[in-house]
Parts: structure tokens; C-alpha cells; sequence
């Protein structure tokens, strides 16, 4: 669909995403009906379908909405380069879900169970999205490399993707078990492994 051209078709449209972001967060996706959206943002069908051809659009759209939390979250100081930025930006996340008492999980990874089996173009969408959020850490890595805070051989990739699996390992302990402790330790040792490489250790 074409984007809203008018700033109350942008607004409408950005209400339907969050709402259904919402939803899907509370109930899963199977158990949200475009019928519930609509209820959620106080639109009308033929406004939501003005907006999104049809019910996976607007999962799409809310993949993107969802990213855009998760990167909003991510300091540019991360990106420049600096282990006082890569460990606020890990505290910042556990007292996330602190403040949610360990509820809902990933906006994204729950996402992934739900959707990328079943949604090849959600998959790819999903791929991007993690991608885009890993990002500022591999060029953060990158430049501290480059500066010679990280030792020659350190794999900026593999230590970048190492990373944010342990950030969704920790997330998803954290919501079966609603316990925001679980993130923490995940990250302690994602920190911990990180230093591994940087110039002087061990």
C-alpha cells in the first residue's frame, strides 16, 4: 500500500501499528484478529484496510514498528565504540524487564516462533530486523578494533552475533520464567566474553 500522504494518515496509520503491536504482545498472534485491532486503535475496517492490504501487512509493518523500539533502545555511543556504552545498553535492557516484572519477552524474537515458519516474506522481515539491530555493536566492535582497544584477531562478527544470542537467550528465560535475572546473567557473560578480546586481557 502507498504510504499516508496527509500527517492524520500517517497519525492513523501509526496508531493501527502500536495497537496492533499491543495485541500482539498480550495475545499472541494467532489470538489477534484484525476485528481486535481495529477495537484497540478506534478505527474503522475500511481505514485499517486503507492502510495495510490485508492482515499480513500490517504483521509486517509491526515487525518494523517493533525494530524501531528495539533500536531506539541501542546508545550511538554503542556504534562509536566503547565498553562503557555496550555495558549501559546491556543494563538499560534488564531494567526493561524489570520494570515489566520479566513479561512479553523480545518485541522481536517472539515474533520469530510465530511468524517465520509460516511467513516467508515476515522471515526475511524478521532477518533484517535482527541484522539492523546488531548493527551498532558490530560497528561499535569494529571501531574499537581499529583503535586498538580490541586484540588483532577478535572476529567483530562472531563476537557481535554471540552477543545477541545471549541477549535472546536471556530474554527468553527471563519470560518463561519471569525472572529479570536471567537476562542479567546472560549479559554478565556476554560482557564477559567480549572483554575476552579486548587488548590486555589475560
Amino acid at each position: 500500500m502507498s504510504a499516508p500522504r496527509t500527517i492524520r494518515g500517517q497519525e492513523t496509520r501509526a496508531r493501527i501499528t502500536a495497537a496492533a503491536s499491543e495485541l500482539l504482545w498480550e495475545r499472541g498472534v494467532a489470538r489477534t484478529s484484525l476485528d481486535d485491532v481495529i477495537e484497540r486503535a478506534g478505527v474503522s475496517k475500511s481505514q485499517l484496510y486503507l492502510y495495510f492490504a490485508d492482515r499480513d501487512a500490517l504483521l509486517r509493518a509491526v515487525i518494523a514498528y517493533n525494530t524501531e523500539l528495539v533500536l531506539s533502545a541501542v546508545s550511538n555511543d554503542v556504534a562509536r565504540g566503547s565498553w562503557r556504552a555496550i555495558r549501559t545498553w546491556f543494563d538499560s535492557m534488564t531494567d526493561f524487564q524489570q520494570a515489566a516484572s520479566g513479561r512479553r519477552g523480545c518485541p522481536v524474537g517472539t515474533l520469530v516462533a510465530q511468524l517465520a515458519e509460516s511467513d516467508e516474506a515476515a522471515q526475511r522481515a524478521l532477518a533484517e530486523s535482527f541484522d539492523r539491530w546488531q548493527a551498532p555493536l558490530t560497528a561499535g566492535l569494529s571501531a574499537m578494533k581499529a583503535r586498538g582497544k580490541l586484540k588483532r584477531h577478535a572476529d567483530v562478527a562472531a563476537l557481535a552475533t554471540a552477543t545477541m544470542a545471549s541477549i535472546q537467550g536471556g530474554l527468553l528465560l527471563t519470560q518463561a520464567r519471569r525472572d529479570p535475572s536471567q537476562l542479567s546473567i546472560a549479559l554478565d557473560a556476554a560482557y564477559a566474553h567480549l572483554r575476552q578480546s579486548a587488548t590486555g586481557s589475560g
